[in-house]
C-alpha cells in the first residue's frame, strides 16, 4: 500500500492485510440511487436534475459522504476501508501503478476524447483483474476512512480503518474534471464529508 515515489501522504509503501470482503464492478448508478430515494425520501444530490448527469447508467455525482453512508445502510451494505480500495485497485498484483499496469493514462484507448464534460457511463472499459471497473477513474469515491496525510507511519498492518478522528474523509480514484483524469492506485484524496461535488461518487463494499 502507498508508494515510495509519489507525494507524501503516500510514503511509506507498506505491507497491510485486509480480511476478505466483497466490492461492487462498479460505481452506484444513478438508477440504484433512485430506488433508494424513492424507498426512502433521501433529498436528491444538486445535480440530480442535470441533463449532464443524469443517465441512469452514470454514476451518481453531487453526494456528500454522509449521502454515501446513508444509502450503505439502506442497502445492508457500507463503503470501503482505503486499504480495501487500494486492494482492489491494484487486482492482486504489488506496486501496479494503474489498474491496468505502468502505462501512463494517456496510453488507454480514446483517452483524448473521452470525459468532456461528465462522467461516463459505468462499465464502459475494460475491467482491471478483479473484473472492477472504472477504478482510478470517472469519479472521485468515497471511503469510510478520516484522513491523514501522516497516517501511513503508524497504520497498523491488519485491516487499517484510518485514524479514529478528523475533518475530511479520505477519497480515491480520478476524475472525470481533472486535467489527468485517471489517478494511479496509491493517490489519495480528500474533502470535508458534508462537500457535494459534480465529480464524487462512490461504490459500495461488503464483509465476506
Amino acid at each position: 500500500m502507498g508508494s515510495n515515489d509519489g507525494p507524501g501522504n503516500e510514503r511509506p509503501a507498506h505491507r497491510v492485510h485486509v480480511d476478505s470482503f466483497a466490492l461492487a464492478a462498479h460505481q452506484t448508478t444513478n438508477a440504484e440511487y433512485a430506488a433508494f430515494v424513492d424507498a426512502t425520501g433521501h433529498a436528491v444530490p444538486p445535480f440530480w436534475n442535470d441533463a449532464a448527469f443524469h443517465d441512469p447508467r452514470q454514476p451518481v455525482v453531487g453526494v456528500s459522504w454522509f449521502d454515501a453512508v446513508a444509502y450503505c445502510k439502506w442497502l445492508g451494505v457500507r463503503l470501503p476501508t482505503e486499504a480495501e480500495w487500494e486492494r482492489a485497485a491494484r487486482g492482486g498484483f504489488d506496486g501496479l501503478r494503474y489498474p491496468w499496469g505502468d502505462t501512463p493514462p494517456q496510453s488507454r484507448p480514446d483517452y483524448a476524447t473521452r470525459w468532456r464534460t461528465a462522467p461516463e457511463r459505468v462499465a464502459q472499459q475494460a475491467p482491471n483483474a478483479f473484473g472492477l471497473y472504472d477504478l482510478c477513474e470517472n469519479v472521485h469515491e468515497w471511503c469510510s476512512d478520516w484522513y491523514s496525510a501522516s497516517y501511513y507511519a503508524t497504520s497498523p498492518s491488519h485491516n487499517p480503518p484510518g485514524p479514529a478522528s478528523g475533518t475530511r474523509r479520505v477519497s480515491r480514484g480520478g476524475s472525470w474534471r481533472h486535467a489527468i483524469k485517471i489517478s494511479r492506485c496509491a493517490a489519495r484524496s480528500s474533502i470535508p464529508p458534508e462537500f457535494r461535488y459534480a465529480d464524487y461518487g462512490f461504490r459500495v463494499a461488503a464483509k465476506m
